[in-house]
């Protein structure tokens, strides 16, 4: 099970990509404790930036919902986006042609509403042979209910959550690393801003 010392299961650099789904202006504000998932969704896509990890963000009618939030392109580090009419982001054959294409099997998932968009992404990702990663406190629905309950239904279907700090911390992979310390701030920086939450 071990290569080179390191589990299967281990969550690497090289065979990781993410998607940040529907941070949108017009939806973003209705989500429940948008504010924290937001700021846990910054400190996410910062700290995948930081190792070199793709990111596709997807926005669902964005003529209609708006653009991504200002903090989702700032953290990500670029204005590019993936316009979609389907839920699932793998319905839509450009944004499944882009996963294709970058060759990653694990996809971090992170964005709203947890219990359409979020979770049929990641059933169809599963099917397609990928390992969905849910961040959990980088997700979130209008109301809490939904989102628990989408929540069990992934962990059902073999869906993988953990939290956006673990998930950075795994990716990093120890403190001697040459970007521990940048990272070791941007953890700083994130619990600055939980505390004002």
């Amino acid at each position: 099970m071990l290569r080179g010392g390191v589990s299967k299961m281990r969550i690497l650099p090289e065979e990781t990509c993410g998607i940040c789904i529907d941070m949108q202006e017009k939806l973003l504000p209705a989500m429940y404790n948008c504010k924290g998932v937001l700021h846990r969704t910054e400190f996410l896509l910062k700290g995948l930036r930081l190792f070199g990890i793709p990111v596709i963000i997807s926005q669902q009618y964005t003529k209609g919902l708006g653009a991504s939030v200002e903090e989702i392109y700032e953290a990500a580090g670029t204005r590019d986006f993936m316009d979609k009419r389907a839920f699932s982001c793998c319905q839509d054959e450009k944004i499944m042609e882009k996963f294709l294409t970058l060759g990653r099997r694990n996809v971090v998932v992170m964005g709203c509403e947890t219990h359409v968009c979020v979770l049929q992404t990641c059933l169809d990702l599963k099917a397609a042979g990928f390992t969905p990663i849910i961040a959990l406190d980088a997700v979130t629905s209008e109301r809490k209910d939904d989102m628990d309950a989408a929540i069990i239904r992934a962990q059902q279907e073999g869906v993988l959550i953990t939290s956006s700090e673990a998930i950075l911390f795994e990716l990093c992979g120890d403190s001697a690393g040459p970007k521990f310390k940048e990272f070791s701030n941007l953890v700083k920086e994130k619990n600055k801003m939980i505390a004002q939450d």
